[in-house]
């Protein structure tokens, strides 16, 4: 410490102490975010490709910023005259001014040390409203103690070490023997500084103030979670409008460019009538499933049952959590924007969805999830949407299966379903969403010796998902209903990966989906295709012959619109097309690579494949525009 002083008084001799202070504490701030940057970055190493040294310097400017925010109260304080600070009570909200934010600054970037795992980006506002979604907060608490423990450790040693360093640079033990400041010199400091600290927290003397999607400037999109820091991503999407009506082009051209208003297309495949069963596979993604993953399997169940379905190689998950997962599959209506759409500001627009629709056709409908009713706002929004009833952990009724954490196992409740779905009035459209493959993977001891394991905990999980989807077929097939039903297999999301291929961009939206029905009807052939979850809405439609126009940001795979998926994450759209996965970000494309090879690192072909570039740019902002433009204006239906 000693040495710091002596540095200090030979660099700023003129510098009053106070302003020494208040640097030297600075210091310590952007030292304690770096570990916490450090922790977070070696805990999801796979995540991050290609990270060079001026990513962390850019870290260091976005934590400047985020201090300069946050921080603002006590930078005041420190800047007042030491005359004033003498006062116990300016010392004492000067202390908790620094503290406060500095605790939850930390606490935020050590919970998404973790949290990043699951969903691949920086936690905004929107953590609010999934916390807020029903009580599963208090029933993964303890769970989420247990297992990241470390953590909190980690926490307790930052909180030590940053009262520590705190106390030891007090403006006081930095006064030089020499020079002692004047009041009024220690005044003009203030005016001078303050402004500084204005334009840092503005992120410079720009039109707009510096957001998270500008860390694309700094970075490229697989490292922006890295360049960012929690606190920041939160703060500057709190209270904040979702979207912002784009003008790439103007209203007549947009209709030209993009219409989700559609019309169905029956394929008279199927019988007019046909019951559907959509089930959602909890984190089933494509790294752990045997068809997609070189034979490497955690799921042999669903790899014998995609061999007897119509299956797509390019199946793309359009979002990275389960709450975003039901309107994308159910209504065709995704979440690109940082809030999911159901906890978004147009989470109550009137929409198109495929139980309302089917329902018109005599469909009787329901959605079974054995979580605790609640759960992510599920039993509301499926019973806005048109479902007739929520079957979930209440209505279940035998807390002897409840995991303690989710909800039902997986093993007692898909069968359960299959039994209930015959006591619904044919046709019936009904969903069953699994959860049992979900953080903390728990699994019932006596399956433990039995289970599959492999490098990551959710190995014997999926295994343990995929044995109880097969207690489901065991059981549907003993049931009525079962050869007049076409089955749509899906998952919601990937889970956290074991692999740096895997986490890449090109392959983290990578899922299985697939279309079943016992009778053989349907071709036994995988797709060379991309088919995104928004496209299941639409397909389904044509399937069981049903005649409406509809509004939907997916297509049928019978219309004659191109094979695309859009995902969206941390201010970057991912638009996929054919063989390429186009890049967009502030409004712009920035990078084009092949989604189809193995390389680690794709290569960039942005130069080479201008052409393709530009019409990939195109659709992109068109979807974008038409997105924005029909959830702000609530016109997410068909007039």
């Amino acid at each position: 410490m000693r040495i710091f002083v002596f540095m200090w008084q030979k660099m700023g001799a003129k510098i009053p102490a106070n302003v020494k202070g208040l640097f030297l504490r600075i210091g310590v701030v952007l030292s304690i975010l770096t570990c916490t940057r450090l922790l977070f970055f070696f805990y999801n190493y796979d995540s991050f490709s290609e990270v060079v040294w001026t990513d962390w310097l850019s870290g260091i400017w976005f934590d400047l910023v985020t201090i300069s925010l946050l921080l603002m109260p006590f930078i005041s304080f420190s800047l007042l005259p030491i005359k004033w600070q003498n006062n116990k009570w300016i010392r004492f909200i000067q202390a908790l001014s620094f503290h406060i934010p500095l605790l939850a600054i930390i606490a935020l970037n050590l919970l998404d040390t973790e949290y990043y795992n699951y969903t691949q980006k920086r936690s905004t506002a929107d953590l609010f409203a999934i916390v807020s979604a029903g009580n599963d907060i208090g029933q993964l608490l303890s769970s989420f103690l247990r297992d990241f423990w470390f953590l909190l450790v980690f926490f307790v040693i930052l909180f030590i070490a940053n009262r520590w360093l705190y106390r030891k640079t007090n403006y006081s033990r930095w006064k030089s023997n020499s020079y002692t400041s004047s009041t009024k010199r220690e005044i003009i400091y203030f005016f001078v500084l303050i402004p500084i600290f204005v334009l840092l927290g503005r992120g410079g003397t720009s039109h707009k103030p510096i957001s998270p999607i500008d860390a694309t400037l700094y970075t490229n999109p697989q490292n922006t979670a890295l360049v960012l820091n929690s606190a920041f991503t939160f703060l500057k999407s709190y209270g904040k409008n979702d979207l912002e009506a784009k003008k790439y082009f103007s209203d007549a051209q947009l209709e030209k460019l993009y219409n989700p208003i559609q019309t169905t297309h029956p394929q008279n495949i199927l019988p007019n009538k046909t019951n559907v069963m959509i089930i959602m596979l909890e984190s089933f993604g494509n790294e752990w499933v045997g068809t997609f993953n070189d034979g490497e399997t955690y799921t042999p169940f669903l790899d014998s049952l995609i061999k007897e379905s119509w299956s797509f190689k390019y199946g793309i998950s359009n979002g990275k959590k389960s709450i975003e997962a039901v309107p994308t599959i159910v209504a065709s209506l995704p979440t690109w924007m940082d809030n999911p759409y159901i906890s978004s500001a147009y989470g109550s627009n009137p929409i198109s969805s495929l139980p309302n629709i089917l329902k018109e056709e005599g469909y009787s409908t329901a959605f079974y999830h054995g979580a605790t009713n609640g759960s992510m706002r599920f039993n509301s929004f499926t019973q806005f949407i048109g479902f007739d009833k929520y079957v979930g952990r209440f209505e279940y009724n035998n807390d002897a299966h409840f995991d303690k954490t989710w909800g039902i196992l997986d093993e007692y409740f898909n069968p359960w379903t299959a039994k209930q779905l015959t006591k619904m009035k044919a046709p019936f459209m009904a969903t069953l969403f699994t959860l049992s493959s979900h953080h903390p993977y728990y699994v019932p001891k006596y399956w433990r010796s039995k289970l599959k394991k492999g490098p990551q905990p959710i190995c014997q999980s999926l295994h343990y998902g995929d044995i109880s989807l097969q207690k489901f077929f065991e059981q549907a097939k003993k049931e009525p209903w079962y050869d007049n039903t076409l089955f749509v297999l899906v998952a919601d999301h990937t889970p956290s990966t074991n692999s740096d291929f895997y986490s890449n961009r090109t392959q983290m939206y990578k899922i299985p989906i697939a279309f079943y029905h016992p009778s053989g009807k349907l071709p036994k052939r995988m797709e060379n295709e991309i088919f995104q979850q928004l496209d299941i809405m639409p397909t389904v439609l044509d399937l069981v012959n049903v005649k409406t126009k509809y509004y939907a940001f997916g297509h049928s795979y019978f219309s004659k619109e191109q094979r695309e998926a859009l995902c969206y994450l941390e201010g970057t759209y991912y638009y996929f097309n054919q063989n390429y996965l186009l890049y967009f970000s502030n409004d712009k494309k920035t990078k084009l690579v092949d989604h189809t090879g193995k390389q680690l690192i794709p290569k960039d072909e942005l130069k080479q494949q201008m052409k393709k570039a530009k019409a990939m740019e195109v659709r992109t902002k068109a979807i974008i525009q038409r997105y924005n433009r029909d959830l702000i204006q609530n016109k997410t239906r068909v007039e």
